[in-house]
């Protein structure tokens, strides 16, 4: 992922006000491993049930506000981005308003990802030897670039009217 600047985060919002906007808390960017991230996903501290997505797109960033279902799935489920049938962590269900008309109608997106957005550090664990010959590297470079259409396209999903 590209590294981004405060500025160009908030701008990036498709399905956010302008308050929302200027509320976001955001997560201490000089810390953020742009390289090893394939979106940047944080929570918000204050807010527990808001979480931000900002994904790289052809056209530039898109970032997305995401609001966790109070209830959580009964059992475990499976993370609709990274697809880590082997999950260390939680996974809930996240809504998003779709932006411009759509989202000012009502209209929403949900999704079930991981809780605290550990989709990067998943598809980059190193997976069991599922036969002889079995190439991981490779492997790991197709979860990588499965993850990174999920999100593009989860994110390209919301920005349209």
């Amino acid at each position: 992922m590209h590294a981004l600047d405060e500025a160009r985060i908030r701008a990036s919002f498709v399905n956010a006000s302008r308050r929302e906007r200027g509320d976001v808390l955001l997560p201490d960017l000089a810390d953020v491993a742009w390289d090893d991230r394939d979106y940047l996903g944080w929570r918000d501290p204050k807010q527990p049930l808001l979480g931000y997505v900002v994904a790289d797109l052809a056209d530039g960033p898109v970032g997305v506000l995401l609001r966790q279902a109070e209830r959580t799935p009964r059992a475990r489920a499976q993370c609709s981005w990274c697809e880590d049938v082997r999950l260390p962590n939680d996974v809930v269900f996240f809504a998003a308003k779709r932006g411009g008309a759509a989202g000012r109608r009502g209209d929403t997106l949900g999704t079930l990802v991981c809780a605290n957005f550990e989709c990067s550090i998943n598809v980059r664990r190193t997976p069991p030897l599922a036969y002889e010959g079995f190439d991981r590297d490779a492997e790991i470079a197709r979860r990588i670039a499965s993850l990174q259409q999920r999100v593009r396209d989860f994110a390209e999903r919301v920005r349209q009217d």
